[in-house]
This record gives C-alpha cells, structure tokens and sequence, in this order.
C-alpha cells in the first residue's frame, strides 16, 4: 500500500482542479529533449471537452522548449495555488509547524502546432479570459500588431491525460483548526505580497 502522498491531501474533486488552473492560469512547462528536462512558464486557457479537457498557449521561437512540442510528444504541467506557513499557534490543539499549499499536476500530450490565423484567433480567447468579465481592453484579431506576433511565437494545444490535485489545507486537524488555517491561508497569502513586491521591484526592476 503506497502511503504517499498521504491519500487526504489528494483533491477527487476535478472542477476543483479546474477552479485552481483558471483562477491561477501561469503554468510550469516541462517537457524532456534530449535527457534534458526543460522548464517555461506560461499562461495557458483551460477549455473543456467529452474528456479531460485541453490546455492552449504559444512559445517564443528562440525558446529550446519548442523542439519538444511535436503532435504527440508527452508533456507535465504544474500549476500553483496559495500556499503558506502555519503556525502552531493558531491552532486549539497541539501541533508541530507545517506548510499548506494548493498544487495542480497534469500530464498530457500535445494535439496540434497552430496555424498564424489559429494562433490570433487563440489569443483573442486568452486575452479575453484573463480580462475576466470587465473586459477593460479587448484585443482585435485584425490588429495590425499581431502580423508580426505570430511570426516569432508558435501556438499549441495539449490534451490533458492524466491530472492530481494537492491540497494541503490541514484536512487531518479537527474543523476549528481547519478554520484557523483557512484563515491562516488567506490572510498571509494576501499579507506578504504588498512587502514581497516593493523589494523585488525597489532591487530589480530598473527601465524607466
């Protein structure tokens, strides 16, 4: 019997699977070329099907990803939800420091390289989602800046296989720890960006 991951932390529920990929769409692409494992980081737009559903996005030329992404070719995708410490203190009952996250695993294989006219037309769709509903800038396909786009990026699809779902959410804690580390969860999650983000940009960002 295998006993890890430990069966509680493992998400049954895929729309929970899919709530996570599109409220935090930039995924891990990790692809193999030559024994090599390669790694890019991208958003990608979840679109459902009879099945698991599909995952499409498009990569720089340059990158040396992109002699991986042939029809067929396997590929693993990892996406990040919220996660953060917890301290024992916040429980009601005696326990040891532990660290809560949400993580999406997903295998697939990729269906088809797109076409330029595919490739707008795809953009137009994930620029749409991430606007979300308010939809502040609307991106036309026929703009003349995306003739130019989609010579130096290449779209692709990947259907999804196989998919695994970590939620550590101290599911093992009775329901007032739960709570606690709910709380926990969301209020240092949202805590430490504002102070993360002023010295990322105060020691590396440097145009303007």
């Amino acid at each position: 019997m295998n006993l890890y991951p430990p069966q509680h932390h493992q998400e049954e529920q895929f729309e929970n699977v899919i709530k996570t990929i599109e409220t935090f769409p930039l995924a891990q692409l990790i692809t193999v070329c030559e024994n090599k494992p390669l790694i890019t980081h991208l958003p990608l737009r979840y679109s459902r099907n009879e099945k698991l559903g599909s995952l499409t996005g498009h990569i720089d030329n340059t990158n040396p990803q992109l002699k991986s992404l042939k029809e067929g070719a396997p590929a693993t995708l990892v996406f990040n939800g919220p996660d953060t410490y917890i301290s024992p203190s916040i429980y009601s009952t005696r326990q040891l420091p532990t660290w809560n996250y949400i993580k999406i695993h997903l295998e697939g294989k990729v269906t088809r390289l797109l076409s330029n006219d595919q490739l707008k037309t795809e953009m137009v769709k994930l620029t749409q989602f991430l606007e979300e509903s308010e939809q502040k800038y609307r991106l036309d396909k026929e703009d003349a800046r995306m003739e130019a786009f989609v010579n130096y990026v290449t779209g692709f699809e990947i259907e999804i296989t196989a998919w695994e779902g970590k939620f550590k959410l101290s599911q093992d804690k009775n329901k007032k720890d739960q709570a606690a580390a709910k709380a926990a969860l969301t209020t240092n999650y949202a805590t430490v960006t504002p102070g993360y983000l002023n010295a990322i940009y105060s020691n590396h960002v440097k145009k303007g």
